[in-house]
């Protein structure tokens, strides 16, 4: 998610330097300066941000560096949208769900809980439940569980995602996921995007997505409610600039608030919003970061409410196998409807059994001049994708020809 960042900023004649504990992080080889220092490891960050001298730090795609960035601009004096405190509160979910408490904000029931935790302390939570890291990202560590042992078993497993020695214990809500992205200017929220987010679930593992469509079939019935909701988070994080990325959960006991993040989203949503709004929020969050004045126009002359565009953004996922022959993404870029596809794999990768989001093999960005017609250009596209093993077989998981319990 941070190539097209570190990519767009070069554009602008930035000098980038790209922060990550892989020698080989794709960024890495289009920025100017790369350094060895993990998203997650706040000291390091200084140290590298303070070695450069640098006028701004920005990220997207990604929680936890969101909390990483507001510290080191804190720090060294640098611009930023949010605090410490409010990144804290959007990173952390200990944090995150006291302030859905305190504000009446609608979530599922849940506890946070130690390793040693008692069968009474969960006495009042009903199964099945999901366990989650306090503090991770990307779906790690996150199984839907049917008993206590059950809990006990992951216990280690979830924590090793995590910086801290509790886990969070949700009752499981059967439901269907929406997420909402926006901008937030001197406290006003701006919707841009409200899409169906369609996740797989191979037990234990769930929510990883697979498809985010827009617009969402959800937004007839829920959207006032919806947007309603995003206002009173915003108001009980005192978020007052930048992007947000909320997750809602709709189901038979109505909306349910999951998580939320103040970043531009994980889903290429730096590459579709822009596509179908016209809103260029990966520019405004480049601005931003080194203390410019956006041109917020575009914000103010969009209005979900009129938007008629049709886009789906693809998650590419495959079976376990080593890849011998690949397609030539230029190709599928040729096929109707087609906005963007690149793959983040490669002929000889040995791909791995799919338990988070970092099982993407790629993506598809897929528009379509109504429901029909993107549904036409996503059947057509899968139909010529092919990732092959040793024995010729097409490793693509195409998700679209699933019965809708399974996705």
């Amino acid at each position: 998610m941070q190539y097209n960042l570190v990519k767009r900023a070069r554009e602008k004649g930035h000098f980038v330097i790209v922060s990550d504990y892989y020698l080989d992080a794709p960024a890495k080889a289009i920025c100017n300066y790369g350094e060895l220092a993990s998203t997650f490891d706040v000291e390091a960050t200084i140290l590298v941000a303070k070695k450069h001298n640098v006028d701004g730090i920005m990220t997207l795609g990604t929680d936890q560096p969101v909390y990483t960035a507001a510290s080191v601009a804190k720090v060294l004096s640098l611009p930023a949208l949010i605090d410490v405190d409010i990144a804290k509160a959007a990173t952390n979910k200990k944090v995150m769900k006291r302030i859905f408490t305190e504000n009446n904000i609608p979530t599922v029931r849940y506890k946070i809980i130690e390793k040693s935790f008692s069968e009474k302390e969960i006495s009042d939570i009903r199964f099945p439940v999901v366990v989650k890291p306090l503090d991770s990202q990307g779906q790690r560590g996150v199984y839907k569980l049917d008993h206590v042992s059950d809990i006990r078993t992951v216990f280690d497993n979830v924590l090793s995602f995590s910086r801290e020695k509790e886990i969070l214990l949700e009752e499981y809500y059967q439901s269907q996921e929406i997420t909402l992205s926006g901008w937030v200017e001197n406290s006003i929220v701006h919707i841009l995007t409200i899409t169906d987010r369609i996740s797989y679930q191979s037990f234990p593992h769930i929510g990883i997505c697979t498809a985010h469509h827009f617009p969402s079939k959800h937004f007839n019935d829920y959207g006032v409610e919806i947007i309603d909701i995003a206002n009173q988070i915003v108001e009980a994080f005192h978020i007052k600039n930048g992007p947000i990325y909320f997750q809602m959960l709709i189901g038979e006991k109505g909306i349910k608030v999951n998580e939320i993040a103040c970043r531009i989203g994980g889903a290429y949503e730096d590459e579709f919003i822009p596509f179908i709004t016209g809103v260029d929020i990966l520019d405004m969050l480049i601005e931003s970061s080194i203390g410019n004045k956006i041109d917020s126009r575009s914000l103010y002359n969009y209005s979900i409410y009129h938007n008629k565009k049709y886009l789906s953004v693809e998650m590419i996922f495959a079976k376990p196998g080593m890849i011998i022959k690949m397609n030539d993404m230029n190709e599928i870029r040729k096929l109707p409807g087609i906005v963007q596809a690149k793959y983040n794999v490669k002929e000889g990768y040995e791909l791995k059994a799919i338990e988070n989001a970092t099982a993407r093999a790629g993506f598809m960005i897929i528009t379509g001049i109504n429901e029909k017609s993107l549904q036409d250009n996503i059947r057509h596209a899968y139909s010529k994708l092919y990732i092959l093993d040793k024995k010729d077989e097409n490793l693509i998981i195409d998700f679209k020809v699933r019965k809708e319990a399974d996705v």
